[in-house]
């Protein structure tokens, strides 16, 4: 298959490496000249330094010459800049062309889910977008270590196809036909990585740990029934797989930034000394808007958010946390 890669960051250049194992003719599309041209001329990708790029991986600073006879477009971009970039290569989308949303985040002030803003930004059907999330650490998937993901899709059938367009002998997709679930578990996912890095960098062990990453599953699903997601999800390579893999790693930009916050830096130098984009910065805020919005209880992503963004102290974080009114355990 023809594939456009938009973005070429580390998972844009992991993935692009991914599809081209897989047998597809693949063309990278970044803005960064440098980073293009590295990707181009030397096979490497300045964001993965365990990243081979395969030979038959070309890369370009023209979204035209990238999304020419495209029967896919992998769209790896920040999360939320995405409706910037996109809007404007709307025309150049093929007729018929598929658009698979590789982004993990919601978006401010709508509170859209990714897929949502690729329909809205490249005038697309939903029917024609699907989504890919999971445990899937980039630096790991460049040295073909074994790991599993989920394509979603309105059309069993899409997700389906798509998960042949991906498999190769390390990297293997599931199908799934709840686009929702996927998405959100993809998002938040991201802010418990955020507050379970705190908490480390705080000196709190496995049982913090372990707390976090099962109460913040509890809040993810309770956000995901009330947006009409499918329970079986949260229990899956999206849901649990996701969370375990990002929660708990030195990989994860994420739990880095978390980490640092944790040790005492502010936010402004935490997002300096982090490579990348740790999406779940302003997907803290956004997913609090979008959970008052309906009414769903998310106490780990609202403490998260009011460390980030509204100067709460780091101790006080599990302070409030400790002390919320006893419940039954569950969603």
């Amino acid at each position: 298959m023809r594939v456009a890669v938009l973005g070429a960051g580390a998972w844009g250049s992991t993935f692009a490496s991914v599809l081209a194992d897989a047998g597809n003719d693949v063309m990278v599309w970044g803005r960064d000249p440098a980073v293009v041209a590295r990707i181009a001329d030397q096979h490497r990708s300045p964001a993965v330094a365990e990243l081979v790029v395969p030979d038959t991986v070309r890369a370009t600073t023209d979204p035209a010459l990238a999304m020419r006879g495209a029967e896919l477009v992998a769209v790896a971009v920040p999360a939320q800049s995405a409706r910037e970039i996109l809007t404007p290569l709307a025309g150049l989308l093929e007729p018929g062309a598929v658009v698979l949303s590789l982004m993990k985040g919601i978006e401010l002030s709508t509170g859209l889910r990714m897929s949502q803003v690729i329909v809205e930004a490249l005038g697309v059907p939903a029917s024609r977008v699907a989504v890919l999330s999971g445990p899937n650490l980039a630096r790991e998937i460049a040295q073909h270590q074994p790991t599993a993901t989920v394509i979603a899709a309105q059309d069993e059938e899409l997700a389906r196809r798509l998960t042949a367009v991906c498999a190769t002998g390390w990297f293997r997709p599931y199908t799934n036909t709840d686009v929702i679930g996927v998405e959100l578990c993809g998002a938040v996912k991201n802010v418990v990585a955020i507050g379970i890095g705190i908490a480390q960098g705080r000196g709190y062990g496995d049982n913090t740990t372990a707390t976090l990453i099962t109460r913040g599953l509890a809040e993810i699903a309770r956000l995901g029934l009330a947006l009409g997601a499918d329970v079986e999800t949260f229990a899956g390579l999206a849901g649990m797989g996701d969370l375990f893999a990002t929660c708990d790693s030195p990989l994860s930009r994420n739990h880095q930034l978390g980490r640092r916050i944790g040790e005492g830096m502010d936010l402004e130098h935490a997002l300096a000394a982090t490579p990348g984009t740790a999406e779940g910065v302003k997907t803290a805020r956004s997913v609090v808007e979008l959970a008052q919005r309906i009414g769903v209880d998310m106490p780990i992503s609202s403490a998260v958010s009011a460390v980030l963004h509204e100067g709460q102290p780091v101790d006080l974080m599990g302070e409030l946390l400790l002390a919320r009114p006893h419940k039954a355990d569950g969603v």
